[in-house]
């Protein structure tokens, strides 16, 4: 009998975490299904997933403690190794530099960067032992471009695109690949503040994505039709940025 694959996804109680988790269950994966907070939505997931006749275990740490990633993850990871990782955990906290707290530059930093170097470091070792594995890092246009009042943001995404790069080139040799996906504007909590009406213009497409439509990208990137693919940053926005 085929082995069922478990994927981890950090950040999934709702958002494009979310419509990760959901496509992996479809695809077969058992999940294991990170949040910070969202209690509520993270126990909407775990019930659709179920209804789709496929496991999960809701984790709850903050990503950015190390401390609590080693006591959610180790004990499982000594029964199980998940096959897919997708690092998704992430918030914006925008401002122009000049007036930016250090605490704004700190804490959207820790969460993106720390929070890869702790969990990333703690299932990759499992991988390794393993000899496969996927690792999907969500990222965003910001980080490739650049954008005016998410200095911050900016330096983080763009900083998780060139520790995918890295990281790929090292354990491409045990069958484990790393890649990021770069959304754009994605129809989540995290632009319901923008005016659409100045953004969509900017948009080829002129539509904001959809969450399912990074998920597709994800799901791609974890399954046998990207196996030879690493290193890549694979970009989901409508064509606002192409290089």
């Amino acid at each position: 009998m085929t082995e069922v694959k478990t994927a981890l996804v950090t950040g999934a109680s709702k958002g494009i975490g979310k419509a990760a988790a959901l496509r992996l269950a479809r695809d077969g994966f058992d999940l294991w299904v990170n949040y910070r907070s969202d209690t509520e939505g993270a126990e909407e997931v775990r019930r659709n997933i179920e209804g789709l006749g496929r496991a999960c275990i809701l984790l709850r740490f903050d990503v950015a403690d190390a401390e609590a990633c080693a006591e959610a993850l180790t004990p499982l990871l000594e029964e199980r190794t998940p096959y897919a990782l997708v690092n998704n955990a992430g918030f914006s906290r925008d401002g122009l530099m000049a007036m930016m707290p250090e605490k704004d530059w700190r804490d959207v930093l820790s969460v993106h960067l720390d929070g890869f170097f702790n969990v990333t470091g703690l299932v990759l070792r499992s991988m390794l032992r393993k000899r496969q594995g996927r690792i999907v890092t969500v990222v965003s246009t910001s980080g490739q471009t650049g954008v005016g009042g998410q200095v911050n943001y900016s330096a983080a995404k763009s900083g998780l695109i060139g520790a995918t790069r890295s990281l790929a080139v090292e354990v491409a040799k045990r069958n484990i690949l790393v890649n990021a996906v770069a959304p754009g504007f994605i129809d989540t909590e995290m632009v319901s503040s923008l005016p659409r009406n100045r953004v969509l213009p900017l948009v080829p497409m002129e539509r904001f994505g959809l969450p399912e439509e990074v998920a597709g990208a994800i799901s791609f990137l974890c399954s046998p039709d990207a196996s030879y693919i690493t290193g890549q940053t694979l970009a989901v926005n409508g064509g606002i940025f192409t290089g």
